[in-house]
């Protein structure tokens, strides 16, 4: 009989959080709506918030801006040979975004002379 009533609570429990949870994000989109946000314009600014930065990019080799892209690849394929020996997936990519970024950016650079 315990078990019984367990189960009745826990079953209304979870389709009050639903209901609850569905009716504030129906609310949200509304007052998104309300405010000119369009689903390109929410993309665009989660892509943008998702790309590392300059600075943070040399941070992460542990160069300065001044540095030039022999010195970056040298000090990436250091990072990433040692992080071979001790394993890291996590900084591996750091690094590899990191290289990425600042690759990027010297093409942007020379792309644009």
């Amino acid at each position: 009989m315990a078990s019984r009533i367990l189960a009745n609570l826990i079953v209304a429990g979870g389709s009050v959080i639903v209901r609850a949870a569905a009716t504030a994000w129906r609310q949200a989109v509304v007052n998104g709506q309300r405010s000119g946000m369009t689903p390109e314009s929410l993309k665009n600014a989660a892509a943008a918030s998702k790309q590392m930065n300059l600075e943070e990019a040399y941070k992460i080799l542990g160069t300065d801006s001044n540095a030039g892209i022999e010195e970056v690849m040298k000090r990436y394929a250091h990072l990433m040979q040692q992080n071979e020996k001790h394993g890291s997936f996590y900084l591996q990519s750091k690094v590899y975004r990191a290289k990425e970024r600042i690759e990027q950016e010297v093409q942007e650079q020379h792309g644009g002379q």
